[in-house]
């Protein structure tokens, strides 16, 4: 966990000092895949196989577009999801 932030997986609840911040399912999708590897890279494919099928077409800013609005909603608790130029998002928290 990180300082401000509190995530109820089972009521896919996410909460920022106390306040409820509402993700869509996609939004969702991406912070489970960031929660389950802290302070590893993952790159755009590991991220697209996670938050869309095979069938959809994926516009090419797609991912920056989910980080981005991820980031606005959760940031403020300490989350730092840093982008590693070439590779891919790394997720930072002040939990170490």
């Amino acid at each position: 966990s990180v300082a401000g932030l509190s995530v109820d997986v089972a009521a896919k609840r996410v909460r920022v000092h106390d306040k409820t911040v509402d993700l869509t399912p996609r939004e969702w999708a991406l912070l489970e895949l960031f929660l389950a590897r802290p302070n590893r890279v993952l790159s755009k494919d590991q991220i697209a196989d996670g938050l869309f099928t095979v069938e959809e077409i994926l516009s090419p800013n797609a991912i920056e577009v989910y980080v981005s609005r991820l980031r606005t909603k959760i940031e403020a608790a300490g989350v730092h999801i840093r982008t590693v130029r070439g590779f891919g998002y790394v997720w930072e928290g002040d939990n170490e």
